[in-house]
């Protein structure tokens, strides 16, 4: 299988299977839309025909023997070699915990997916007891898993901080002796962050997502308090000083998303880059068409430019010598992840789980709520094998559309969330985000090819 698109000019050719990538010229692009395996010896003579009108006949015939050359070498049109892979694919040790620590949030943002920080189940918080067995739990289930990955999320986090130090305590205490290694990460809105908290998030935390969506404009008609003000004001300054206290070890991102209003969302990006933050996310929000922010087929267009706009202006700002990490343009064409990771992604419901305040467990936070897909309790001492296999063996050849499709190994068969909370099946490709996200791989592969060609020449 390979995937030919152009942009900004540039022929790109990738190779699916191998992940090679390649800059080609004309011929060889529309030689290409004529041509596939088995090869004959010499160019047919519809192909040559067809495109004597552009090309020399000879140039014609020479691409043709080189293509015909390059898939002998297994370098284009190779084979699959992922699919043996997925079928020996086994359930894994769980290595990393989702902890809803607070089922309630002290903002109200518009297009919450969970409900505004409830879950649709009511405002609660985690108690320390559920957080030790949390933590329990996940030591049983590691298997020979050294570091193990906690992620205090909500709702807003902070509003059960104690909590959050006594479960990271208890994680300490019990490293030695379970031969493990805890990393805590937490995702907040920052809204009441004090001195005092920045410090020991910096301490604890190996990674810290920070929720803001760009302009202030842009930021406060989505993500309001209680009474419908607005946030940027408030969470602005808090950010910046957790930033720039934070050591150059640990990781930290600010985290946005777009919506129909701010189509324009490289402008968010370029906003967050101008006030010093130089890790970002901004993701499209998926939501009921029927809302009046929801991203639909209609807006892809502009929302395709967009991403090209975006790989432009970070190519400038690169080639300026300043930093900047955009999420969803990280790539790697030398090796990428492993192969389990290309078949299915993020592991979530088998190498990843989530656990509400009541201590039930849900593949992930976006399934928290979603009686059909709890899969146990910690408090109760039960876990749902049979579904966490299930998810095992969720992975792009079970999913027809991604089996089919160019971007399996980098998408790894999408969000299982979405897929189903919008189509019902987490084997059932959500179809909008299949598309935003070809896209941004489309920019971030001819990325990283012109800044491969720059190192070689």
């Amino acid at each position: 299988m390979i995937h030919k698109f152009k942009l900004e000019g540039y022929n790109v050719l990738l190779d699916v299977n191998s992940g090679g990538v390649h800059i080609v010229d004309d011929l060889t692009y529309d030689v290409l839309d004529n041509v596939e395996p088995p090869f004959a010896t010499e160019c047919p003579e519809n192909v040559v025909k067809k495109l004597s009108k552009t090309y020399p006949e000879k140039d014609i015939c020479d691409c043709y023997d080189e293509i015909v050359s390059l898939y002998e070498d297994k370098i284009l049109f190779s084979e699959d070699d992922y699919e043996k892979f997925a079928l020996a694919s086994v359930a894994s040790p769980v290595k990393a915990l989702c902890l809803l620590v607070s089922q309630d949030c002290n903002m109200r943002c518009k297009y919450c997916f969970a409900a505004q920080g409830d879950y649709g189940t009511g405002r609660k918080l985690m108690s320390f007891e559920t957080g030790k067995r949390a933590l329990d739990f996940l030591i049983e289930q590691s298997g020979s898993r050294y570091f193990l990955e906690v992620d205090f999320f909500g709702g807003e986090p902070m509003l059960n901080y104690d909590v959050v130090k006594q479960i990271v305590e208890y994680g300490r205490s019990r490293e030695e002796e379970a031969n493990k290694k805890f990393r805590f990460t937490m995702t907040t809105n920052g809204l009441i962050l004090t001195d005092e908290q920045i410090d020991y998030l910096n301490k604890e935390m190996n990674n810290i997502v920070l929720s803001i969506d760009g302009r202030k404009e842009v930021n406060d008609r989505m993500r309001v308090l209680v009474g419908g003000q607005g946030t940027y004001d408030k969470i602005l300054p808090n950010f910046k000083r957790l930033t720039e206290r934070r050591d150059k070890d640990k990781d930290w991102y600010v985290r946005g998303t777009y919506t129909k209003y701010n189509l324009d969302f490289s402008n968010d990006i370029m906003h967050f880059h101008d006030l010093g933050f130089e890790q970002i996310s901004v993701e499209p929000v998926i939501a009921d068409p029927k809302e009046p922010y929801a991203i639909t087929e209609a807006d892809l267009p502009k929302i395709f430019k967009e991403y090209e706009v975006l790989s432009q202006k970070i190519r400038k700002i690169r080639e300026e010598g300043k930093f900047i990490n955009f999420f969803h343009f990280m790539i790697d064409l030398d090796q990428g992840p492993c192969a389990i990771k290309r078949l299915r992604g993020c592991g979530s419901g088998n190498e990843y789980v989530a656990i509400s305040p009541e201590g039930d467990i849900y593949p992930c936070h976006q399934f928290v709520g979603i009686e059909d897909m709890k899969m146990g309790n910690i408090n109760e001492g039960t876990f749902d094998l049979e579904k966490k296999d299930e998810f095992a063996h969720a992975h792009v050849y079970t999913k027809p559309e991604c089996k089919k499709c160019w971007a399996k190994f980098y998408c790894s068969g999408g969000c299982n969330a979405n897929n189903y909370i919008y189509n019902g099946d987490i084997h059932a490709a959500h179809k909008l985000s299949c598309q935003i996200q070809k896209k941004r791989l489309e920019c971030a592969i001819l990325m990283k090819a012109l800044e491969l060609m720059d190192t070689a020449e």
